[in-house]
């Protein structure tokens, strides 16, 4: 039996990323796929502050970039951490999206303006993404 465990801990490039100033800035990447493909800022896997040991931040925007990662994941469009493969499950997708849109609800008033225009972006980029892959799947979701 294998006892060896994957741990994913892309997210924490993100974060890096995050503190820089990437994700602050308009440069519309919401998770390492993304900004590995798309943002051109310079930035990469490597470039995480302070290494695997670092701590990691628990504030708003952290939490919003896990859960656009998840849904991303849940979508197919980045491989599953524990099988690096692309596979999808539609309800999860839509729950998370649907609990993104919950939260940017209830925050509304309550957020400062990097939060918003992240949170504004990230669900609109997810909406737009679970159309896309949605309408290519036969079963119906309730």
């Amino acid at each position: 039996m294998n006892d060896d465990k994957f741990v994913d801990e892309s997210w924490k490039d993100t974060v890096a990323h995050e503190r820089s100033g990437g994700h602050g800035d308009g440069c519309g990447c919401h998770d390492a796929a993304a900004h590995e493909e798309s943002c051109g800022c310079g930035e990469g896997e490597d470039s995480a502050e302070g290494g695997a040991d670092a701590e990691i931040p628990v504030n708003f925007l952290t939490y919003l970039t896990s859960m656009g990662y998840q849904a991303m994941i849940f979508l197919g469009e980045i491989p599953h951490p524990m099988t690096g493969k692309n596979e999808k499950n539609i309800r999860q997708a839509k729950f998370i999206i649907d609990t993104l849109v919950m939260l940017k609800d209830k925050a509304k008033g309550n957020l400062t303006e990097q939060e918003q225009s992240f949170i504004d972006a990230t669900v609109y980029e997810l909406q737009m993404k679970f159309v896309e892959v949605s309408g290519t799947e036969k079963k119906i979701i309730s």
